[in-house]
């Protein structure tokens, strides 16, 4: 399997982990010092990675009991020997956004290091 299509499956399982409000799914896809940052409408939040899943497994009925429409679309990854930087933009809790995700390959597994994000606006 190559390094993209293994980054494509760890961003599909990133995506999944949200969508069916999965802690589980969301550590995985995420290495355990990872960061998640970037700004909502009342300013800059930083999260831990556990942070992070606890607030995704908190949503709940999850987008996926909710309904709401599946979008992920991955615009681009871009790999560098054991690092890896990729750009998402998918819907979740109804707004729009543009991920950069940086991932780094550890013990021959790929994993999400960090997540910035930014809120394009409302999805649909």
């Amino acid at each position: 399997m190559t390094h993209t299509k293994q980054i494509e499956d760890i961003i599909h399982t990133y995506f999944d982990g949200m969508y069916q409000s999965s802690a589980q799914k969301t550590h995985f896809a995420f290495h355990a010092n990872a960061k998640i940052t970037g700004y909502l409408e009342d300013g800059l939040h930083e999260m831990s990675v556990n942070d992070f899943a606890s607030f995704v497994e908190s949503q709940q009925p999850s987008p996926k009991e909710n309904g709401e429409p599946i979008r992920l679309d991955i615009l681009s990854i871009d790999v560098a020997g054991n690092t890896a930087v990729a750009q998402v933009r998918d819907d979740y809790l109804g707004m729009t956004f543009l991920d950069t995700l940086s991932f780094i390959k550890e013990n021959d597994r790929w994993s999400i290091y960090t997540k910035l994000f930014h809120v394009e606006g409302p999805s649909g």
